[in-house]
């Protein structure tokens, strides 16, 4: 998989430029906030399953007997 957590960071901090830019108004601006809502949510749930995966290990990781943890938790 290409993307990484660094690239979300980095389209994140773009997504926030752009509304910064204050030549940006109207119906530009609006489609820009409606955008950056979308990528934050989109984000959340990206960050979400990271989170997830992390805690899967750390569960398998203090288990006294070893868990089989399944394929897309530890891919």
């Amino acid at each position: 998989m290409k993307n990484k957590l660094t690239d979300l960071h980095n389209h994140l901090f773009e997504q926030l430029e752009f509304l910064g830019d204050r030549d940006i108004k109207g119906e530009a601006l609006t489609e820009e906030i409606r955008r950056a809502d979308t990528m934050c949510k989109v984000a959340g749930q990206i960050i979400a399953n990271g989170n997830l995966a992390l805690n899967a290990i750390k569960t398998s990781d203090n288990a006294i007997g070893k868990i089989k943890l399944p394929p897309m938790l530890t891919e």
